[in-house]
């Protein structure tokens, strides 16, 4: 037993990490201190916030880990909340998800979309909330640079084959065949670095010198072709609007919120021209001070971005400012400021990033209702129908799948809060039961999840097993629901377990609890998520099933053929998709397939010809 008083006297005078965690030893919450001790205490003697108060009531025990310095555990803050995403710290709502830009480290240099910043040397540009525009970006780059888009490995590969296809277009000026020098091609990157940072000036004189060189020397294509290009850098360059070419680099951060949530802006300002704004959704916002939320804000964002400017311009003052500051450089190289200016042209640029905040947030209010209706809403109505005093944050759902009781599979699908969560859907191939029997597959598949979140809690780590559901719903009747109740009672796990029940035109109708079946209003955001779930997990299940199904029939008759090993195998099903279309391919149509030969075709043409018609 966890014994907070006590544990409150043992904590360290140090800097550190502290994580809170509930009843089912979820953390939900990490701060860090530059001492632990005093830190820690404050949360359990009469704090006025009101959200601490609320947090405080939940915190069943916590975990601190030691640092060095108050910067060591900033970074450990940062990484712990982007790992764990706790219920009461704020939010940078999927900022995992946003995509980059990046000039891969190489000898000759690829562009590409990434959402993975990684320490490789590289060079990124970003995030991009819009996925239209990064696209639009790089389609761009690619007609005005010839750079390549392939994955070889130059120099090593160069002269093994000819260049391929891009090059004849136009789009790849073939490092690959030495056809352009390495100086020649950094200068090209050079020149993308200078675009994408907004410093387009200098590439649209050269282009402009060249457009005219190439005219006076009577190479009309070659001037139409830079004069297209230079429209192109113009367009581009027209997007962004000028502010003033004494900023410099620098970004502007501005924010708004109701209630517990809230929208922030950024605005990124290159060489005096804003060539970019950014908006992110702030979640858990409540209680705390303006200040507190954009102390957050920058935390996070700056932890998860490539680029740091010289200066940050913001609507707020922060608190830690001296320590961010410092965090900042190190990461920049140079010495990075933060600035809350009161008057002239830095002050209209953060009131014009607050006036955008406004606006989108206002434009997204309605839609947020709307999806916090039909999720949270949804998650509080089947709540209060099965009169469950507790949040239910995560449900899972099961479902058999099988042909006549031929490769039964399972399937797990997740919604948190409302959601559908896929990276925690799981498939299960039944392996102890034979022939049609959804009780006992059930049960299979049921003890193998909850005996995987038994061994990872044992071992203390963290998997996607180890969080247990505050609810699971099996896809079907009584039989399906006491299946999986004598699994939990077998394993002393207390989980409620609900049975989603069809009528006979296999539409939803409701649910079994306890025994019996619960009403739940058809026109309800209750009803309509309860048909999802079970929509999803059946969808899920039947094409796993489909999959293994396929993969079974594969297996039996490609496998049969002589002069068939498995990368022959794989080839005919990338080409031809199916089995009954490789049947009923001609010679001349294997032949297609890359690794086919005059031997292989005439022994899959002869294998369905004769054999399958033998058999």
């Amino acid at each position: 037993m966890f014994d907070i008083p006590q544990e409150l006297k043992k904590l360290p005078q140090k800097p550190g990490v502290y994580l809170m965690k509930n009843e089912k030893e979820e953390i939900i919450y990490v701060g860090k201190a530059i001492n632990l001790k005093n830190r820690v205490r404050q949360y359990f003697q009469n704090n006025k916030n009101q959200k601490v108060q609320v947090m405080v009531q939940h915190i069943k025990e916590f975990e601190y880990i030691i640092t060095d310095s108050e910067m060591e555990a900033l970074l450990l803050e940062c990484n712990l909340i982007k790992k764990h995403r706790p219920f009461y710290n704020v939010l940078l709502k999927d900022d995992k998800a946003y995509p980059y830009l990046k000039i891969t480290k190489e000898d000759y240099p690829r562009i590409i979309i990434t959402r993975q910043v990684e320490k490789d040397k590289a060079k990124y540009f970003g995030p991009i909330t819009d996925a239209f525009a990064i696209k639009e970006t790089l389609d761009t780059i690619h007609k005005l640079w010839p750079i390549r888009k392939c994955h070889k490995n130059l120099p090593r590969d160069m002269g093994k084959e000819r260049p391929c296809l891009n090059y004849h277009i136009g789009q790849c000026c073939a490092p690959c065949d030495n056809r352009v020098t390495k100086e020649e091609y950094q200068n090209m990157i050079v020149e993308i670095e200078q675009f994408l940072n907004g410093k387009q000036e200098g590439i649209m004189q050269r282009m402009e010198n060249e457009m005219y060189q190439a005219s006076a020397n009577m190479e009309f294509e070659k001037a139409a072709s830079l004069r297209d290009k230079l429209l192109s850098v113009k367009r581009m360059s027209e997007k962004q609007k000028i502010t003033n070419t004494t900023l410099g680099d620098c970004d502007v951060a501005a924010f708004v919120r109701a209630n517990n949530e809230g929208l922030a802006q950024m605005f990124f300002i290159r060489g005096g021209k804003m060539t970019g704004r950014e908006q992110y959704q702030l979640y858990a916002v409540e209680g705390l001070t303006r200040s507190e939320v954009m102390t957050e804000f920058m935390k996070q964002f700056y932890s998860g971005t490539a680029f740091v400017p010289k200066e940050i311009l913001l609507q707020e003052e922060i608190e830690e400012k001296e320590l961010l500051e410092q965090f900042l450089t190190e990461k920049r190289g140079s010495k990075v400021i933060f600035t809350t200016p009161k008057k002239g042209e830095k002050k209209k640029l953060v009131e014009l990033a607050w006036k955008n905040a406004m606006i989108s947030f206002e434009q997204s209010g309605e839609r947020l209702k709307k999806e916090e209706k039909r999720t949270i809403g949804a998650i509080q109505e089947i709540q209060a129908a099965l009169k469950i005093c507790y949040p239910l944050e995560r449900i899972e759902a099961y479902d058999i799948s099988n042909t006549q009781g031929f490769e039964s599979v399972g399937a797990m699908v997740v919604f948190e809060n409302g959601k559908a969560k896929y990276s925690d859907y799981r498939k299960f191939k039944i392996k102890t039961v034979i022939g049609a029997n959804d009780y006992a597959s059930m049960k299979e598949m049921l003890s193998r999840r909850m005996n995987h979140a038994i061994k990872e809690k044992k071992e203390g780590k963290e998997g996607n097993f180890s969080r247990l559901p505050d609810l699971i719903l099996m896809d079907g009747g009584s039989i399906q629901v006491h299946a999986a109740e004598e699994v939990l009672k077998e394993l002393e796990i207390e989980i409620p377990v609900c049975g989603m029940i069809k009528d006979e035109k296999h539409r939803t109708r409701g649910i079994i609890f306890q025994e019996k079946e619960i009403f739940i209003d058809f026109h309800s955001e209750g009803f309509k998520l309860l048909t999802r779930i079970q929509d999803e997990v059946h969808r899920f299940a039947i094409e796993y099933h489909r999959k293994v199904r396929e993969k079974k029939i594969v297996h039996s008759l490609l496998d049969d053929i002589p002069k068939i090993g498995e990368a022959r195998k794989k080839a005919l099903m990338k080409h031809f998709g199916n089995i009954e279309a490789i049947a009923n391919a001609e010679v001349e149509q294997l032949l297609e397939v890359p690794q086919m030969t005059i031997q292989a075709a005439e022994s899959v043409y002869g294998f369905f010809r004769n054999v399958c018609k033998e058999s």
